[in-house]
C-alpha cells in the first residue's frame, strides 16, 4: 500500500531533446523506489503529423490519377497521312508548277469541351515546287523537293451530323524545320540536254532555309475513329537563301487517318 506519493520535476538530461521527465517518488513499507516516466506528448504530435503527411500524399496520388484517367478519356491518339499537292508563292514568282507529294505522322486530338478540341500532332511532309523556262532555243527547268518535320497546333469545332458522325472545322499555326530535299537543274538546247542535283537543298549551296512557320485551315469528318481531312498551309516566313528572294511555301493536302 502506498503511504504517500511526490511528483519532483527532474532536471533534463542533454539527449532528453523531446520530452519532459518527472521523478515519482513513492514509499512503502518495504520498498522505496524512483521510477522514471517519459511522457511521449510530443512524440504523439510527430506521429499525427506524419499520418496527416501520408493522407496528403495520398489524396495528392489519387487526384493525379484522376487527371491522368480524365485526361486519358478525352485524348486520341492516332495516324494520319494523305497526299500533298505543294507550291511556292512570292512577288517575284512565275511559271512555276506545283509539285506532288506526300505527308505522314502521329495525330493528336484533345477534346477540352463538347465539340471543341485542340488538333496537334508531329508529321513527316514534302513541299516543293517545279520552274520551267525557256529562252533564246534553250529551255531549262529547277524542281526543289524541301522536306520537313512539322508541328501543327489547330482549334476544332465539331458539329454532330449523325451518331458517330462529325463535321470538323480547323485552323490554326504551324512550324517546320527542313531535314532533308534534293534540288534538280536540266537545260536542253536542241537534242543536247545537261542535268544536275543537288545533295541538300538546305546545305550549304542550298535554296532554301531550313525554318518554316505559317497558318493553316481545313475542313474534315469523323466517321467513328476514321478521319477524314482536306486543307491547305501557307507559309509566313520567307525560306530562300537569296538576298533578293522572296519565296514561300504554300501546300493543300487531303489526308485519311484512323484513331486508336
Amino acid at each position: 500500500m502506498i503511504n504517500r506519493h511526490k511528483i519532483v520535476p527532474c532536471i533534463p538530461d542533454q539527449n532528453d531533446n523531446f520530452a519532459t521527465i518527472f521523478r515519482i517518488t513513492q514509499r512503502t513499507k518495504s520498498t522505496k523506489s524512483c521510477l522514471l516516466i517519459t511522457l511521449t506528448g510530443i512524440f504523439e504530435q510527430t506521429n499525427i503529423k506524419k499520418l496527416i503527411m501520408k493522407k496528403l500524399k495520398l489524396s495528392i496520388v489519387i487526384v493525379m490519377l484522376a487527371m491522368v484517367s480524365a485526361l486519358s478519356a478525352q485524348v486520341n491518339l492516332g495516324i494520319k497521312g494523305g497526299v500533298n499537292l505543294s507550291n511556292f508563292y512570292g512577288d517575284e514568282l512565275s511559271d512555276k508548277n506545283a509539285k506532288v507529294g506526300f505527308h505522314i505522322g502521329l495525330a493528336g486530338d484533345y477534346e477540352f469541351a463538347p465539340n471543341m478540341s485542340l488538333q496537334s500532332g508531329l508529321f513527316f511532309t514534302t513541299k516543293g515546287a517545279e520552274y520551267k523556262n525557256s529562252l533564246a532555243g534553250l529551255s531549262g527547268s529547277i524542281s526543289a523537293t524541301p522536306m520537313y518535320l512539322q508541328l501543327p497546333v489547330h482549334f476544332a469545332y465539331k458539329v454532330d451530323v449523325t451518331p458517330g458522325t462529325r463535321i470538323v472545322f480547323h485552323a490554326g499555326p504551324y512550324v517546320a524545320y527542313g531535314i532533308a530535299g534534293k534540288t534538280k537543274w536540266k537545260v536542253e538546247a536542241g537534242n543536247a540536254s545537261i542535268q544536275d542535283e543537288s545533295e541538300n537543298v538546305f546545305g550549304d549551296n542550298g535554296l532554301l532555309k531550313p525554318f518554316d512557320a505559317g497558318l493553316g485551315l481545313g475542313v474534315g469528318a469523323e466517321f467513328g475513329r476514321i478521319l477524314l481531312d482536306l486543307g491547305w498551309d501557307a507559309g509566313l516566313v520567307n525560306v530562300s537563301k537569296s538576298d533578293n528572294g522572296n519565296v514561300k511555301n504554300q501546300s493543300a493536302y487531303l489526308s485519311v487517318g484512323y484513331l486508336f
